[in-house]
């Protein structure tokens, strides 16, 4: 008698991250000492003020479903945020709650995207795009950077590729993962103004937004009130764990994208809705965070043009994604005996590019000082066993 078997649909990459992770966990169960610096995860905990806000709302009593798209004290403090940090109006109909970027991905594809469709992704990208779009049957489509636009998406791109076999969508993201690349103001406006004149969507995807080192980021939505912000509480707020995050879009699909909550997740959960709120309030707790970060930056900026793994440049977020082929044209086998030979849990860039990724590894460096300290001392010593 024959099984059933898994769909097709379900035959998608994994995230090696996360395999990374769960690898190095698993020796550190057993006794080792892993410095992890594979996930893009905030070291810190989150706000008081966030902890507090939830803990409150668990004390109340019931903790119950919400509106799908979302409770309105968080809508109306998320449309808050686009008037103080970046000076503009946002309807808070327009905003809708969702369980972390992740969530926003799938409800915006769905929404944007019929089976078959094509979107344009930056190539180095975060892996979940192309991983989620293959789930879906959508067709994710590489658009290349390099030097000539330092590793950012540029509008001449999405002109050529959209040419050769008209796309339907774009996702642009700044700053980027892996690199850490910020995209211009300047080239920002382009793209949405090139995705305007082709008739495609554009999504922007502005999770690291507040983690800037050089230069200044830019939302889509001031040069284009079509463009489909993705953005979430994981990654500034330092909270990943309470899966929790916002889409602004369209008014044309505000309903769509309501339905599909209804009937995919009901609802975020509520504590983390009511906690999020709080995140607002703790921009100086924030701001001390995020100075880590930049300790950890320079700290890595140095080290690792002196160690031969030159990384691309890293304006922002919290990653830098370095060159191996001083070492290695095999980034599976160069993380693989990171962690086993010298305890640095790191991603290799196949995550990121299944075609140039070989070649590259990222380094999260968002966890405490003594962390990214402890990482250049034992790749000093790993390294130069290796030369």
């Amino acid at each position: 008698m024959s099984q059933p078997v898994a769909s097709q649909r379900s035959n998608i990459a994994s995230f090696i991250a996360m395999d990374v992770m769960r690898e190095a966990k698993t020796l550190a169960r057993a006794g080792a000492e892993i410095v992890h610096l594979e996930v893009g995860e905030p070291g810190a905990a989150p706000p008081r003020a966030v902890r507090e806000g939830a803990i409150a709302a668990l004390s109340g009593g019931r903790v119950s479903y919400t509106e799908a798209l979302g409770i309105p004290a968080l809508r109306e403090a998320i449309a808050k945020n686009y008037a103080t940090k970046y000076g503009m109006t946002v309807d808070p109909a327009r905003v809708i709650v969702t369980t972390g970027s992740s969530g926003g991905f799938v409800l915006g594809f769905l929404a944007m995207l019929d089976h078959g469709g094509r979107i344009g992704i930056p190539n180095p990208g975060y892996p979940a795009y192309r991983n989620i779009l293959d789930a879906l049957g959508i067709e994710s489509v590489p658009i290349e950077t390099g030097p000539q636009s330092r590793y950012a998406l540029s509008a001449a791109a999405i002109r050529a590729v959209h040419a050769e076999k008209p796309l339907d969508a774009v996702l642009l993201m700044s700053p980027a993962n892996p690199t850490g690349v910020l995209t211009p103001a300047s080239e920002v406006r382009a793209i949405a103004e090139t995705c305007a004149e082709l008739g495609i969507w554009l999504v922007s995807d502005e999770i690291y937004h507040g983690l800037t080192y050089q230069g200044e980021e830019a939302t889509a939505l001031a040069y284009s009130d079509d463009a489909v912000i993705v953005n979430s509480f994981s990654k500034y707020y330092c909270m990943t764990g309470w899966r929790v995050g916002w889409l602004v879009v369209p008014e044309r699909l505000i309903r769509p994208i309501e339905c599909l909550q209804q009937n995919l997740s009901i609802s975020v959960p509520y504590l983390s809705q009511i906690a999020a709120v709080a995140a607002f309030e703790a921009t100086e707790e924030l701001e001390i965070i995020k100075a880590g970060y930049a300790k950890n930056r320079a700290i890595l900026m140095e080290a690792l043009p002196r160690l031969g793994l030159p990384p691309l440049p890293m304006d922002g977020a919290f990653y830098a994604y370095c060159d191996i082929a001083q070492y290695s044209n095999d980034s599976m086998d160069f993380a693989r005996r990171a962690l086993r030979e010298a305890g640095l849990a790191i991603t290799p860039g196949l995550d990121f590019d299944p075609v140039g990724g070989n070649r590259f590894v990222r380094f999260s460096y968002a966890g405490s000082e003594q962390d990214i300290v402890t990482a250049v001392k034992r790749l000093e010593g790993w390294l130069g066993k290796r030369s």
